[in-house]
Formats: structure tokens, C-alpha cells, sequence
């Protein structure tokens, strides 16, 4: 164990309250309880970014050896495969991003050919009101691209960065003296 590593404790009664016991899928492959799930992701984003986290599991019961030995090796591929999830996520976003950026870009500059259009054809009071309605629908047409790229984006890579550092940490179980 990294003596500078991040503790993160979980008192349990036996070790299948760790996962989800609906699950039928192997041992390895089995998602984590969504309660213990949670209470590990919560108290890890309250440690320091930096240094290595360390999961320490305190059993009241023994569980069978062949559990035992896999618990870390189940952890980590859990929170290996969420982090896969939340890179995906962040693709579809900045994908999401890039294309509704070119659709208010067009829309944009739409508006404004148009008011300029409008500005040549007409000078009657009404055309001004008009050409100042397009330009604010098309500057409102940029807010989704630049909500994502300015604030949607970041808080998905700190997440997904917290479920990398996660699926690294390593498990300890403490197990009651027989």
C-alpha cells in the first residue's frame, strides 16, 4: 500500500452488499451496489485530486477466499468501464457541440444577411425593429453551442478523471480476527 494514499472506508456487514446482488453477471463483471457506489464516488471527490485513493473495506464476516481475492480486481474493472462511459459521454457532448456550433454559425450569419438584405430593400420604420430581431435571434442561436463549450464540458471530465483515478485505487478488506 502507497503510504500517502487517500482512504476511503465502507463498513459493511459481508462483502455482497458491495455489489448488486440483482446482477447475474460473474463476480468481475458485477456492478457495484448504486448506495456503495455513490458513498465511494462522494467521499472521493471530497479528497484532494492529487495522490492515490485507497478503498478499505471493513467486513463483519468472512467472505470465501475466491471473493476475497477478486474484490479488487471487480472494483476496478467497474470503475474502469464507468469511466469508458462518462469518455463517451464527453464525444457525444463535444460532437453535439460542433455540429449545433456550424447550425448556429449558419443561422447566424443567415440573420444577418438578412438584415442587411432588409436594410437595403427597405427604409420604412419597421424594417429596423425587424433587422434587430433577426440579429438577436441569431446571437440566441449561438447560446446552446457556447453553453457547451464554455460550461457543459467540464464538469463530464472531472468526472470521468475522478472514475480513472478510481478505477486505479486499490481495495483492502479488513476482516474480522476469528
Amino acid at each position: 500500500m502507497n503510504q500517502r494514499a487517500r482512504k476511503i472506508e465502507v463498513r459493511l456487514r459481508e462483502l455482497s452488499q458491495l455489489f448488486n446482488l440483482m446482477d447475474p453477471s460473474p463476480f468481475i463483471d458485477r456492478d457495484l451496489d448504486a448506495d456503495a457506489e455513490e458513498f465511494i464516488v462522494n467521499w472521493a471527490r471530497e479528497l484532494p485530486h492529487t495522490g492515490d485513493l485507497e478503498l478499505v473495506i471493513h467486513l463483519g464476516t468472512r467472505p470465501p477466499p475466491d471473493r476475497a481475492e477478486g474484490v479488487e480486481a471487480a472494483v476496478q474493472h467497474y470503475f474502469t468501464n464507468r469511466a469508458e462511459m462518462k469518455h463517451r459521454e464527453l464525444r457525444q457532448l463535444l460532437r453535439r457541440g460542433r455540429f449545433s456550433l456550424i447550425i448556429g454559425l449558419l443561422f447566424l450569419a443567415a440573420c444577418f444577411g438578412l438584415s442587411e438584405a432588409l436594410q437595403l430593400f427597405s427604409r420604412q420604420r419597421w424594417s429596423e425593429f425587424v433587422e434587430l430581431g433577426l440579429q438577436i435571434a441569431g446571437w440566441v442561436a449561438m447560446w446552446r453551442p457556447l453553453e457547451i463549450f464554455l460550461y457543459d464540458w467540464w464538469p463530464v471530465r472531472s468526472d470521468q478523471r475522478l472514475l480513472e483515478r478510481l478505477a486505479r485505487m486499490q481495495v483492502r478488506l479488513e476482516l474480522p480476527v476469528a
